[in-house]
């Protein structure tokens, strides 16, 4: 486009003033109307700038309906990978759903209804892992990079912490386990190989400055051939504090088809560090929290640090992992989602996808059922191979369909693989698959 025919069509863009006068916006709240006109204009803009046409009437209702759409929207999930970042990783339980009802009101939070007088609003969830772990005592902060920063914090700063080199992990975002021991004010002393740490390694790093050892589950990759690590049984005998970060923490195994297995969080409590560190919306299926359980001097030093304050969860968080723990406790786990979805065996898989299909094609849409391979997800079981199903559409525009059904109404989110976009049920209710093939449907 010649730069004369641009300035022009940029010269004729309405004014923000001219906009707020139109019926579309003269009827909306003058704050909502004035970011509305304002980002419509400079669409517009954009637009003229690489070389396309003026305003358009869309570019008004387009931008209004952006505003007037929450940013955070329930999402179908036929990736197949079940603790999806991207997507919130682990779905709530029904139980912590309704809990969260319950709590976002006035709520018995910090208050010992008995006596009138404050309380903790920590102690709901300290019994049940407790319970649960078999440690001595619990807290629970924001995440586990919380947790691993205040463990540190608490227990080393100014001194020394010794770690293989095999486990300085980097977790999602970018973060490494070496630049959060420096914000503990902690000194790194590496051990070992990447591959082959032994406890005489740990022995000779030793000295008066040493004040924890350090074992970081590699929960998110795996090393495999000629490999040696120490266990957490052989490091407490060393006779220093011994911090677990565990990452994902299941409380009960997982035997499935695909997957692999993870320690539990009671069969390293039981062997006796001082402190075990662990996500709440990871295996365990809760609200995202760093979950602390350990003994009781050492709880009490992180209790006590004061990063705490800056750490700790809100009643939202205290109300949904006191729901889902009680589940475990209940003896009811598989009500856990994202339990639930890794332990559905194949036959149950398929039947949902030929479900899915039979309603695409009620729908005009054409479908395959097909075998995949999904991911556990969130840094989970990172050699685990899970079998599932899912419906693939064969189409030459498979992207673009993709992309039409993430910006649909429910948005659906599955994969594209060899021109094929694949509609994995593993993570999809069998209430899901008419909602899922009705906006295939209309992206179609």
């Amino acid at each position: 486009m010649p730069d004369a025919q641009r300035q022009q069509r940029l010269r004729e863009l309405p004014s923000v003033d001219e906009l707020l006068r139109s019926p579309a916006l003269c009827a909306q709240p003058h704050r909502l109307a004035l970011i509305a006109a304002r980002r419509a204009v400079e669409s517009a803009r954009e637009r003229v700038l690489a070389g396309g046409d003026g305003f358009r009437e869309e570019d008004l209702s387009r931008a209004l309906g952006q505003l007037q759409t929450p940013n955070l929207r329930r999402v179908l999930n036929a990736t197949g990978v079940v603790l999806h970042t991207n997507l919130g990783r682990a779905p709530l339980a029904a139980r912590a759903v309704e809990r969260l009802r319950e709590a976002a009101g006035y709520c018995n939070l910090e208050l010992e209804l008995e006596e009138g007088e404050r309380g903790s609003r920590y102690q709901p969830v300290v019994e049940l892992l407790c319970s649960l772990t078999g440690a001595e005592d619990a807290m629970v902060v924001n995440n586990c990079a919380a947790a691993v920063l205040l463990a540190l914090g608490a227990l080393g700063r100014g001194r020394e912490g010794v770690v293989s080199r095999g486990e300085l992990v980097e977790i999602g975002g970018g973060f490494r386990v070496p630049e959060v021991m420096a914000q503990s004010g902690m000194k790194l002393i590496e051990v070992g190989t990447t591959n082959r740490t032994r406890l005489a390694d740990y022995q000779a790093a030793v000295t008066p400055q040493t004040a924890l050892l350090l074992k970081v589950h590699r929960s998110n990759f795996a090393v495999v051939g000629f490999t040696e690590e120490v266990h957490v049984r052989e490091l407490v005998t060393l006779g220093l504090p011994v911090v677990v970060d565990l990452g994902s923490g299941a409380l009960e195994p997982l035997h499935a088809e695909g997957l692999t297995q993870e320690p539990t969080v009671a069969s390293v409590v039981a062997a006796g560090p001082d402190l075990v560190l662990f996500s709440g919306d990871k295996l365990l299926g809760g609200p995202q929290a760093g979950l602390m359980v350990g003994k009781r001097t050492a709880i009490a030093a992180c209790r006590a640090h004061p990063l705490n304050r800056a750490l700790r969860i809100d009643k939202l968080t205290v109300a949904a992992l006191e729901a889902t723990l009680e589940l475990y406790r209940d003896g009811m786990s598989e009500n856990v989602p994202a339990r639930g979805m890794l332990l559905q065996t194949g036959e149950q898989l398929r039947a949902r996808a030929e479900g899915l299909k039979l309603r695409l094609m009620s729908h005009a849409v054409q479908s395959s059922v097909v075998e995949t391979v999904g991911q556990v997800g969130g840094g989970s079981m990172p050699l685990a191979e899970p079998k599932s199903w899912a419906c693939a559409i064969s189409r030459a525009d498979a992207e673009a369909l993709h992309r039409r059904l993430r910006a649909g109404s429910p948005p659906v989110v599955g994969r594209v693989s060899e021109g094929q976009l694949l509609l994995d049920v593993r993570c999809l209710t069998d209430d899901d698959l008419e909602p899922v093939a009705l906006s295939v449907r209309n992206a179609c």
